[in-house]
């Protein structure tokens, strides 16, 4: 058994941490002393100084959108540093000085609170070396992700990598494809297409105890995400079939139908729903929230018992998931830490109020839906939901109606996934750093008495 001081902080994590908060509290004190006869430059330098560390620790821990606005808010900040030092006409040198002492915190704290490599790759699904594939197989959508399968000739790399592909046409039926495959040898077979490709052949996969590899030829490719593999490289995903390893992942089913991300049911189903939103998530909710939540909206038709025990008779939104999200909007920018545990992750929201359905809109606009008062989020291995008529829902991203009760249910370890030897297996959620999740300057606390934060 590993001893648990083995993902303590180390003697460069908890100096760094120190050196963060010290080079942090002498910029401000810097600030401070040299503006003490204008407090209004004084405020505005120590706003600038608070944007700075806060947009820069953002800025070396995340990507995408967030590191882009994280970018705009140290630049920011950087404005509002050099007006308040200009406002009270300081010598230069205590900017310069105040300006390396932020960066140097910033940097430290990068340091300190970087992720625990060791820990993210116990916690992800344990991986099993296995032989190449005798008789692969591999399904493609030809017109999935805008022609992936095309623009990487993936038939043409199947034939040279000795595996059997298989282009799905319009009118066939992926299931039984799926099946005659098998029926035909196929020992591991895969998919290069969306999520909802993905989880038709997950579905004959499991039933037959065969392995799924996952080609992420789709659009979004969530599914792909959160296994660990590299979604831009979508010829790379063959390499599982001959020099590959196996994780055993979890499946969830809504009325028996197997999914491998989420079923959406209220707002976030009628979204789905709208043929905008396959390309462009985030615009699509945007426009269509308002809307829905304003006061000529009907109440929606769901009712679900909640972890408590409370009968709740209306709801705005369910999110069903395989295994918990960490939800951050409704545009589907959540991730997955591991896919093994065995539950539902389950989410709603309840709006009762024209000011609640406001703050919903821009909590969501904001990517921080799950601070929203009206949320609850919890875990099961089963839940239903009842109504009176049948349930608009989205699965997996495909838009479809369902007659209630709604039954979800977790099947643990269903399905064997096959991933690429050098794929890193592990989830967003598991590698990154969630600097200033609770609180930074106690975090960093935390890590100087030897306590690692939690990613």
């Amino acid at each position: 058994m590993k001893d648990v001081d083995d993902h303590r902080p180390g003697a460069i994590e908890r100096i760094c941490a120190l050196l963060a908060l010290i080079a942090l509290v002498c910029a401000l004190a810097i600030a401070v002393v040299g503006l003490t006869e204008s407090w209004d430059a004084a405020l505005t330098s120590l706003a600038g100084i608070l944007l700075i560390v806060v947009g820069g620790w953002y800025v070396v821990s995340h990507r995408g959108v967030v590191r882009g606005i994280a970018v705009l808010l140290g630049l920011a900040g950087v404005g509002l540093l050099i007006a308040g030092f200009v406002i009270a006409d300081v010598h230069g040198l205590r900017l310069v000085s105040t300006v390396i002492l932020v960066a140097l915190s910033v940097a430290a704290g990068r340091v300190a609170l970087r992720p625990d490599a060791r820990a993210a790759e116990e916690r992800a699904p344990l991986r099993t070396t296995v032989a190449p594939a005798r008789h692969p197989v591999l399904i493609m959508n030809p017109k999935s992700g805008g022609g992936k399968a095309e623009t990487f000739h993936l038939v043409d790399e199947c034939h040279k990598r000795g595996i059997e592909p298989i282009v799905l046409k319009l009118g066939d039926d992926l299931l039984q494809l799926a099946e005659d495959a098998i029926a035909r040898g196929a020992d591991v077979i895969g998919m290069a297409g969306g999520d909802g490709s993905q989880a038709l052949v997950a579905t004959i996969a499991s039933r037959h105890d065969i392995p799924h590899v996952v080609v992420p030829a789709g659009t979004r490719n969530h599914f792909a995400l959160d296994l660990g593999l590299d979604r831009d490289d979508v010829v790379g995903a063959l390499d599982a079939y001959s020099d590959g390893e196996e994780v055993r992942i979890d499946l969830a089913t809504v009325n028996g139908r197997i999914f491998v991300n989420n079923a959406s049911l209220g707002l976030y189903a009628k979204i789905v729903q709208s043929p905008e939103y396959r390309d462009a998530k985030r615009q699509t909710a945007a426009g269509m929230l308002p809307q829905m939540l304003g006061p000529d909206a009907a109440p929606l038709d769901l009712r679900f018992t909640g972890p408590d025990g409370t009968n709740y008779p209306t709801v705005h939104m369910i999110l069903v998931s395989n295994d918990p999200y960490q939800l951050h909007s409704l545009a589907g920018r959540g991730t997955r830490e591991r896919m093994d545990l065995g539950v539902l992750g389950i989410v709603a929201a309840r709006i009762s109020s024209a000011v609640d359905a406001s703050r919903f809109v821009a909590l969501e606009a904001a990517g921080q839906i799950s601070r929203f008062p009206g949320w609850l989020e919890w875990t099961a291995a089963e839940f239903r939901v009842d109504s009176d008529a049948p349930v608009e829902i989205g699965v997996d991203g495909e838009a479809m109606k369902l007659d209630p009760p709604l039954l979800f249910a977790s099947r643990p370890g269903a399905l064997r996934v096959r991933i690429p030897r050098h794929a890193s297996g592990l989830s967003p959620s598991a590698k990154t750093t969630h600097v200033l999740s609770q609180s930074a300057i106690g975090e960093l606390a935390g890590v100087v008495a030897g306590r690692r934060p939690a990613s």
